[in-house]
């Protein structure tokens, strides 16, 4: 399967339960988050979807300091957790390709 799901920001409200939804999504998720969020996020994506499952965090795009970290999701998660973030944020995390394999 290819293609991806854009969810824009994400509700707080049940999230777990819409994470737990989402695990097993074959597609790309996309996810837009405000920066004071960013951590909290991406902690809840690595607790939930896996820590190794693979993930872009963009900031700024378009901008003059725009920013892309990839990796695993523990991985971003570390490196966002190290610094002050500014600006608009887009998550990107890879599907759940495990089913097929």
């Amino acid at each position: 399967m290819s293609g991806f799901v854009l969810k824009g920001f994400f509700l707080r409200k049940k999230a777990r339960h819409r994470l737990q939804e989402l695990k097993e999504e074959e597609r790309t998720l996309i996810f837009y988050e405000s920066p004071f969020r960013l951590v909290k996020t991406l902690e809840q994506f690595s607790e939930i979807f896996g820590s190794g499952r693979q993930a872009s965090v963009s900031r700024e795009l378009t901008k003059m300091f725009e920013e892309t970290k990839r990796g695993t999701l523990r991985e971003v998660c570390d490196y966002f957790k190290a610094k002050t973030v500014k600006g608009e944020v887009v998550i990107v995390v890879a599907g759940n390709h495990a089913r097929n394999q």
